[in-house]
């Protein structure tokens, strides 16, 4: 099963940070779909690890309201309300301009490889033909590099709860989006401002980015 590379996946990760980074995005990909039940013995099953890591990602997937629990009747994946959508916008709305520019002020040169070679594989879309899986998981890849690139821990875990959570509401509407390819593809013109060491153009295109997602989705509802 293919999983979001995003962040640092090396030896020094414990099992449970393992355990929740691949939970996580399979709940945002809605692998687990909206309404399942967690059942840890066959998630700690299918990630070869044991029951105390898995249980101590789902405390965390709670927390950032991925999952929920009911007293007598379990756990169970979030269900994607739509009605979300304008809370979840409202937030990003004014923080996502403030990471892009943050991103361009303080990017590292290891920052700056990194999104130079995200927007490379941008500017693949088109020819190699991507499904809306891949699309989607190269769109959160660029997300949260730029998240990563603004050096405040708090503005970066924040931010990618916020766009995990919107992430869902992409995947469950994304039969109906017109055209997922151009938005994703606005992430060309975002990196190189950041790569650019330009935060007020960055500030605006992720503003405008954020702003034709909650667009999107409306007129796909």
């Amino acid at each position: 099963m293919q999983h979001v590379a995003t962040e640092p996946r090396g030896e020094e990760l414990s099992l449970a940070e393992r355990a929740y980074r691949v939970i996580r995005d399979r709940l945002v990909m809605l692998e687990i779909r909206p309404g399942a039940p967690i059942n840890e013995d066959q998630l700690a099953q299918s990630l070869g690890v044991g029951r105390t890591p898995v249980r101590e990602a789902l405390k965390r997937l709670q927390y950032e309201r991925l999952i929920t629990t009911y007293p007598r009747r379990g756990t169970f994946a979030t269900e994607v309300n739509i009605t979300d959508l304008a809370h979840i916008s409202e937030v990003r709305q004014g923080l996502e301009p403030l990471a892009a520019a943050q991103a361009a002020r303080r990017a590292t040169a290891t920052d700056r490889a990194t999104l130079t070679a995200a927007r490379r594989e941008l500017e693949s879309v088109d020819s190699r033909g991507r499904d809306a899986d891949e699309l989607m998981r190269l769109d959160l890849q660029v997300h949260r590099a730029i998240y990563a690139a603004t050096h405040n821990p708090y503005l970066e875990d924040t931010l990618v709860r916020y766009d995990n959570l919107a992430t869902r509401i992409w995947c469950l509407f994304v039969e109906r989006l017109a055209d997922m390819a151009g938005h994703v593809e606005e992430h060309g013109p975002l990196t190189e401002a950041i790569v650019a060491g330009d935060p007020d153009t960055a500030a605006q295109l992720a503003r405008r980015h954020v702003e034709g997602f909650e667009r999107a989705i409306r007129e796909a509802i």
